[in-house]
């Protein structure tokens, strides 16, 4: 069981002559824009696109999803075949009125289904804030120090990957779990790049998915790792204990069913902590719901039914958010099994990407868009967000023992998080003695990582604790309540 704990902090950081100690929870590098949507809709207003979110003069009208950076929305806007391509900076805090804050386009960056971050602090020595994304023929590294003008700083080249090739030969995904980037290669399977050096990162290993998967989708909490099917009826569950050498779980592997318990094809996937995700592709679209709490049993357990064909799907406090490529939707699943309809958002083209941001919802279409606007914002609920993000689940579990010394620590939130407020301070690790544990803070979506820097010592109990006032959402509402967790790592 998770227990709830306020916890007082054990001080600011200092040099590294002096014993390493946690930074206050409040102490996150400082916003640089507003944060999300700060304004309430009427009823009328709702479901309803306010405004368009363009790219830049070479946007070629093909968008997917957007995410929180440092108080501004990033969006990327690139095709599949990477003719062109750039991330922009919004303040959205009046969402209907969105101001471009800055861009930065390169020619070689690829149509991006997800994107990890990275805060490292002036006392580290490649400090600066940056952004994991696909590439062309690999993947890159973006300087998002300056929001105003990002740009590529490293570009690595995976061999393999092919071009122009959209699904069997390329990046599909990525995953930065900082130092180690996990990179979805489709029929390549998976490839682990150490990024601990962002202007220099190294691909390390691959790990061949067998029987063959095509990895589209790749999602990392803590020690477990989730890798789905593009377009496929399968996905697996590995233990990256040993962060460079991923392992199969034991009845890991599982099928995408549905209540019947026949297999079915989804496009993309998602996990919300004990749940997977899934945008159902064959037999009408909808949300398709799989239970992975215990990683050697995952199990149905629940699902809906659209006439939809399904692209991407995110959660969001209770809600799942599905592209199902003529409209979007929003599903209820707050008292599964049962899912409920709450609501449609449509966009001309192909709608594949509805991406919760508030109390608003951002519509991407990536291929023919109508009238120049190949992203959207729709009001979808009436006030904004002011609870702040809730933890969903922790890895290690409460409790395990037999943990690598490797380890790192993966949380799970009920919402996207803002990724720089996950630093050594709102997330502390402490041994049995209560000495604090240094390590690196990363975030993705709604997933958080602690990354200690040292090997842990062997037959050791130590204490995990989310803190109160600490982790952020996208409107900078914070953590309310410390959560606390144990676990032992494996003896000599």
């Amino acid at each position: 069981m998770l227990s709830l704990l306020l916890l007082s902090c054990t001080g600011d950081s200092t040099d590294s002559a002096q014993p390493f100690v946690f930074a206050a929870p409040t102490s996150h590098p400082a916003l640089r824009g507003p944060g999300g949507p700060a304004v309430s809709f009427t009823e009328d207003e709702l479901w309803t696109n306010c405004a368009s979110l363009p790219g830049g003069e070479t946007d070629a009208k093909h968008h997917n999803l957007v995410v929180p950076y440092r108080g501004h929305l990033m969006m990327p806007w690139v095709p599949e075949w990477s003719i062109f391509g750039g991330v922009s900076f919004f303040d959205v805090s009046d969402p209907c009125s969105p101001v471009l804050v800055g861009e930065g386009t390169h020619d070689r960056l690829r149509e991006s289904h997800s994107l990890g971050f990275v805060h490292l602090p002036a006392s580290d020595p490649h400090a600066g804030d940056y952004m994991a994304a696909t590439g062309l023929h690999g993947i890159q590294i973006w300087d998002v120090t300056d929001e105003t003008a990002p740009e590529m700083l490293s570009y690595l080249e995976i061999e393999g990957i092919l071009y122009p090739d959209a699904y069997a030969r390329v990046v599909l995904s990525v995953f930065w779990q900082y130092p180690w980037l996990y990179v979805a290669a489709a029929d390549n399977g998976l490839m682990i790049v150490n990024a601990e050096d962002p202007a220099n990162p190294e691909l390390v290993a691959s790990y061949p998915i067998e029987p063959a998967l095509r990895a589209g989708g790749v999602f990392v909490m803590g020690n477990l790792m989730m890798v789905s099917s593009a377009e496929g009826s399968e996905a697996v569950l590995l233990d990256v204990s040993t962060p460079d050498a991923p392992q199969p779980i034991g009845g890991g592997r599982f099928l995408t069913v549905d209540g019947a318990g026949e297999a079915k094809e989804t496009y993309h996937a998602n996990t919300a902590g004990n749940y997977a995700l899934f945008a159902r592709k064959e037999g009408g679209g909808g949300v398709m719901v799989m239970d992975i709490s215990d990683p050697s049993a995952p199990k149905y357990l629940a699902d809906s039914v659209s006439e939809g064909n399904g692209g991407y799907v995110f959660y969001d406090e209770g809600f799942a958010f599905v592209g199902e490529s003529s409209f979007a939707t929003v599903y209820d699943l707050r008292n599964l099994p049962e899912i409920t309809e709450v609501g449609r958002g449509d966009l001309p083209g192909d709608l594949d990407t509805f991406t919760p941001y508030g109390n608003v919802a951002i519509l991407s279409v990536d291929d023919d868009a109508e009238d120049d606007i190949a992203s959207a914002v729709m009001p979808w609920s009436t006030e904004p967000d002011l609870t702040g993000p809730s933890v969903l689940r922790i890895v290690p579990e409460d409790g395990a023992t037999g943990v690598a010394t490797t380890t790192r620590i993966g949380i799970a939130f009920d919402e996207m998080i803002e990724p720089s407020s996950v630093f050594p301070g709102s997330i502390q690790l402490t041994d049995e003695g209560g000495v604090a544990i240094e390590g690196w803070g990363s975030g993705q979506e709604n997933i958080a990582s602690y990354s200690p820097k040292d090997k842990l010592e062997p037959g050791t109990t130590y204490t995990l604790s989310v803190m109160a006032d600490g982790v952020l959402d996208i409107n900078s509402n914070p953590t309310e309540e410390t959560v606390t967790t144990t676990f032992t790592t494996a003896g000599p």
